[in-house]
């Protein structure tokens, strides 16, 4: 029989054993140990008082403003197969997530970018109280706030996971659950990589950088995109382009626009702006003006290469400009709000990241 370590799941894995374990971290079993779930007692003033341990006594987490609380700390060799978190979650949550003992993150995100949905402000009347659904095969957001991923993060023998409150005043509450395999690596597992950038306004004629400074050899999987946009008109001819192995002044990969490499085309306009989510790609959210307060638009978007990696031995640069109509029928470069997550596996864990902006330059506003 030949060895199957659990990892790499799907329909065509789904039937086969292994000596995998299975072991899930929340609130109720923050250690993740095995039958260490559910032991909590009941406060005094909780709904489950009158029940004791065992009903439901501590289903999530409170993290003060400033603090960074330790979502996972797992010892031993396997990989995250899941997460859903939701509570209090805005820009001011930042999720980290550092593999075998590395002192840098190899992801570092605002925790509502990361899974696909960036302009959201708890407490804001001017932002929606709900995040959009997105139904995508590696990302789902469900009603009301449930936020889920499935990406498969190996690590070899430590994995780390943080969640930083910025926030000046708000206690956040967070509840989560991650779930994760004990089992076997493989020697050509990489590590999983994730990186927010975000730029408030775009200079004029600049071309935003989605990711650089990647050096090794991995696979580049998706691209969550918000565009706020400060001009009429239509916004999105802008080219995305990837810079593989050395490219310089000109790029292996370029796209032909910015709604095309989204997967759809001509301004996804049929009678006003479409929203959509499919498996790997999505255009799934649109705030328009309200005539008040809420002035410009702003969309939200996803492309996952689940099916398409995007490989690279030596480095790799993604680029995407920003560009709309002016008179005459010529290009404007505009200068939009524009964040961006990139998603990405390499072989060793990244360097250190870019700085991540500070709570003001991540306001929405």
């Amino acid at each position: 029989m030949n060895f199957f370590n659990g990892l790499n799941m799907s329909l065509g894995t789904l039937s086969r054993l292994s000596d995998a374990e299975t072991r899930s971290i929340s609130a109720e079993n923050r250690s993740g140990a095995k039958g260490a779930g559910g032991q909590a007692p009941a406060a005094p003033d909780s709904p489950s008082r009158d029940l004791g341990t065992g009903w439901k006594c501590h289903a999530y987490d409170r993290i003060k403003p400033g603090e960074v609380f330790t979502v996972a700390d797992i010892d031993g060799s396997g990989a995250l197969q899941s997460m859903w978190m939701t509570g209090d979650v805005g820009r001011h949550l930042i999720l980290r997530i550092y593999w075998d003992d590395r002192e840098q993150p190899a992801v570092e995100c605002p925790v509502c970018d990361f899974f696909g949905v960036p302009w959201h402000k708890p407490g804001d009347p001017l932002t929606p109280q709900y995040f959009p659904m997105l139904n995508s095969l590696p990302v789902a957001v469900n009603p009301k706030n449930g936020l889920n991923c499935f990406w498969e993060m190996p690590f070899r023998h430590h994995c780390r996971i943080t969640i930083e409150n910025r926030h000046a005043a708000m206690t956040a509450a967070l509840f989560y659950q991650v779930n994760y395999t004990l089992t076997e690596v493989p020697g050509d597992a990489a590590y999983f990589h994730a990186q927010f950038r975000r730029v408030n306004p775009l200079p004029y004629q600049d071309v935003y950088t989605i990711l650089d400074g990647v050096r090794g050899q991995g696979h580049y999987v998706g691209t969550v995109l918000g565009c706020g946009i400060n001009n009429n008109g239509w916004w999105g001819e802008g080219e995305i382009k990837f810079y593989l192995d050395g490219d310089e002044e000109y790029p292996t990969i370029c796209g032909t626009g910015t709604e095309d490499y989204f997967g759809g085309s001509y301004n996804w306009d049929v009678g006003g702006y479409q929203i959509y989510s499919t498996p790997f790609m999505g255009h799934h959210q649109v705030i328009r003006p309200d005539g008040l307060y809420q002035s410009q638009q702003r969309h939200a978007m996803y492309r996952w290469h689940v099916m398409d990696p995007i490989r690279f031995k030596r480095d790799i640069r993604v680029t995407i400009q920003a560009l709309g109509w002016r008179d005459g029928g010529r290009f404007l470069p505009e200068q939009p709000d524009i964040c961006s997550v990139a998603f990405w596996y390499q072989r060793e864990p990244a360097a250190a990241f870019p700085v991540l902006p500070d709570v003001d330059a991540l306001e929405i506003i």
